[in-house]
């Protein structure tokens, strides 16, 4: 069975192809309400589906909006995309999703994708690596930027574009002030790759706030952003301490740059016969949703996820057309059991 087309669909309600077009696509040129009801009866008696191409034309948009993450399996990625889906769903956008482990070339790919797809806004949320990435991408989003287009991302701004920034160094200085406080004064840190500015200034703000009060690291060790990284830092960490289960009068806290790095640390302590926290004392970052099943319960830096992808969302649909705009977020340090001292 042949397709229903547009012509058919005005030739049945008595109007012109171009008046059908009108009604159908969503233009701002609607005829009057008995000439616009003819044609939608007609649209519904035939069973004709608009051409979501030519609905972009007549309105100027595609109600798209896309969303690149490094890690959808991530809560703290995936919690950002349920903000984001919210937002866009509030704005009557569809939100189109890539995730890229990482991967810059698909990061590129992602953004090509989501240009020739005519995304209304893109939102790129995750830590940013170096300059000369930066630059590519800033050449794939020279012509969208021109033609209307919207980039928000969420982590350290770029050159061009909004921003949702995370108060990271800010925020982990924070978290040691509040385990000194605490009573602890030993540390160690797992840290994620050097690469990735996130893991750079949550660790660097930690060491700055320990040395202003003569504190410095016994033990650094660093792996990927991920669970497994977390799990094989954690190990190295067990061993460059000497840790054996019972023996620290003392325990030593271990910062972990991230909570699924964290948890996966829990996990390789748990393997070793340490416990939390008896042996070691642990906090992450991030307080992603997880966390809430998570025995015992991890001390952290609590950021507002949903929120955060929200606020991406508006800034990128704001009237004003200033890609410049700057949102900051700060952290809420949130102590819990696997800090607490005997």
């Amino acid at each position: 069975m042949a397709a229903v087309r547009l012509q058919d669909v005005a030739t049945r309600a008595g109007v012109s192809q171009a008046t059908a077009s009108r009604v159908l696509n969503g233009s701002t040129r609607v005829p009057g309400e008995g000439v616009a009801d003819r044609v939608r009866a007609a649209a519904r008696e035939l069973g004709y589906v608009p051409n979501a191409q030519a609905q972009a034309l007549a309105r100027a948009s595609t109600g798209l909006l896309g969303l690149i993450v490094h890690d959808i399996a991530d809560p703290y990625f995936s919690s950002i995309a349920r903000g984001v889906q919210t937002a866009a769903r509030a704005a009557r956008k569809q939100v189109l999703l890539a995730s890229t482990d990482r991967d810059f070339d698909i990061e590129r790919d992602s953004v090509s994708t989501f240009i020739a797809q005519r995304a209304d806004a893109i939102v790129l949320a995750g830590s940013r690596q170096s300059g000369d990435l930066d630059r590519e991408l800033e050449s794939e989003f020279g012509t969208y930027r021109a033609n209307g287009g919207r980039l928000v991302v969420i982590g350290q701004p770029l050159a061009f574009g909004g921003a949702v920034e995370l108060e990271n160094h800010f925020s982990s200085g924070e978290l040691a002030e509040s385990l000194i406080a605490a009573g602890h004064r030993q540390f160690a840190i797992i840290s994620g790759p050097g690469s990735i500015r996130t893991a750079v200034d949550r660790r660097n703000g930690f060491v700055e706030a320990l040395g202003r009060h003569g504190l410095t690291p016994l033990v650094e060790v660093s792996g990927e952003f991920t669970r497994d990284g977390g799990y094989a830092a954690a190990r190295r960490l067990a061993a460059a301490l000497d840790l054996e289960p019972g023996a620290a009068a003392v325990p030593v806290c271990v910062f972990a740059v991230t909570d699924v790095m964290a948890i996966g640390a829990i996990a390789a302590w748990r393997d070793l016969g340490l416990s939390i926290p008896a042996d070691l004392c642990v906090a992450g970052f991030d307080d992603i949703p997880t966390l809430r099943d998570h025995t015992p319960s991890l001390t952290t830096v609590a950021l507002p996820l949903e929120e955060i992808g929200v606020c991406a969302v508006e800034l990128a649909l704001r009237p004003e057309n200033d890609d410049k705009l700057r949102e900051r977020v700060g952290g809420r340090v949130v102590l819990r059991d696997s800090t607490r001292l005997r």
